[in-house]
């Protein structure tokens, strides 16, 4: 696997970015349950919001592969300020430019390229997660005012209560088997964000409930074409599933790189604890998941990067990495001993938060049923 020389200064830019700006803080952040305004403005000013998007739009004219080396980088260092970059992108501004008009690509694409606004995604709802063709949340068209009358609830949404959310896409029915995806503006009138949860982990990501009562957005704030909602957003977690895998792979080269530190630094019965089988095999393991996960991760990328089918790729790759990224914070854990139960420990922040992994963007059991039906089994 090789990447480009501007692909690999931009790794270079954003370690040395991670390490200045986000790693001294984030123990902070994620104990105070903060969400870093500033960092995230700055994480814009680096362009980091725009890698995938044409510069006319303010973006820097990429591919996902390049992304997923920023959101990697990111992940050594802070998952929370990781999923941030990669639900802004592939959540926020990606569903725009996918499907958006032009005057709704103009309209909101500049700023969230620049990192001075972002978007939510809203598929989630409290009775449909797995099951996203479930959803509840409506939407009547009042022909006469020629706007969409929203009522429903959303969970689990990233990026939907900050200081620089300029909107939330989400998907209701707007017919008899039908879902759609619209636009809602945040301060829309009876569109609430909910308290943020107390979550086990991501600590420092923002992440709320959302409601809807009687919310109205104009007819054109209608996200592609009426009733293609639903295949819209399959085809957008398809990417962010590549994306998650990207975070994956910063969270088990996380470990490695504190496990090998700490089994170097650390000594008992006077050698250092790596001398040890008990401590240097689990290490090598770590090695292995690094290794693997981050090459099914770029293999997906490069797949959807040069226009093939990447369905089955994706979700392979999802499903690989995050359950190798929780394996991965258990082992760290476990090589730091009491060290690693304590919060302020990073490969602690990480454990916790490595969980989210196998549940978000489509569950482990989600992708082994999408892998299984791409083998061609009749799976339900």
């Amino acid at each position: 696997m090789e990447f480009t020389q501007p692909q690999t200064a931009l790794r270079q830019l954003v370690r040395d970015f991670a390490e200045a700006e986000i790693a001294p803080h984030a123990a902070d952040w994620d104990r105070d349950h903060h969400f870093p305004t500033e960092v995230v403005r700055a994480m814009g000013d680096l362009g980091l919001f725009g890698i995938p998007f044409p510069e006319h739009y303010g973006g820097g004219g990429g591919d996902l592969t390049t992304l997923c080396i920023a959101i990697e980088e990111l992940a050594r260092v802070d998952h929370s300020m990781a999923i941030t970059l990669e639900a802004g992108v592939g959540l926020g501004a990606n569903p725009i430019y996918r499907f958006g008009s032009e005057a709704q690509k103009q309209q909101w694409l500049p700023d969230l390229c620049a990192g001075a606004s972002l978007g939510g995604f809203g598929l989630t709802e409290p009775d449909a997660g797995s099951d996203a063709g479930g959803t509840r949340t409506t939407a009547v068209l009042d022909e006469q005012r020629a706007e969409w009358v929203l009522n429903g609830e959303k969970a689990f949404i990233t990026n939907s209560g900050t200081d620089l959310t300029a909107f939330v896409t989400v998907t209701a029915r707007t017919g008899p088997g039908e879902i759609s995806s619209i636009i809602v503006p945040s301060g829309t009138p009876g569109f609430e964000v909910q308290p943020a949860y107390r979550k086990m982990g991501w600590h420092a990501s923002d992440t709320h409930g959302l409601s809807f009562v009687d919310a109205r957005v104009p007819e054109s704030n209608l996200l592609g074409v009426r009733g293609r909602g639903f295949a819209q957003f399959l085809q957008i977690l398809d990417e962010g599933r590549i994306a998650i895998s990207a975070l994956a792979v910063g969270c088990i080269q996380a470990c490695l790189d504190h496990c090998l530190r700490y089994a170097q630094d650390r000594h008992a019965f006077g050698q250092p604890i790596g001398a040890n089988q008990g401590v240097a095999f689990p290490i090598a393991d770590l090695a292995v998941m690094a290794e693997s996960a981050r090459l099914v991760t770029y293999h997906a990328a490069w797949l959807h990067d040069t226009g093939r089918p990447v369905k089955q790729a994706a979700a392979i790759a999802k499903l690989h990495t995050t359950e190798s990224a929780v394996t991965a914070t258990r082992i760290a854990t476990q090589i730091f001993g009491g060290a690693g139960f304590i919060d302020e420990t990073p490969v602690a922040r990480f454990y916790r938060d490595a969980k989210i992994l196998e549940i978000g963007e489509g569950t482990s059991e989600i992708q082994r049923l999408v892998i299984s039906r791409e083998l061609g089994l009749p799976v339900r």
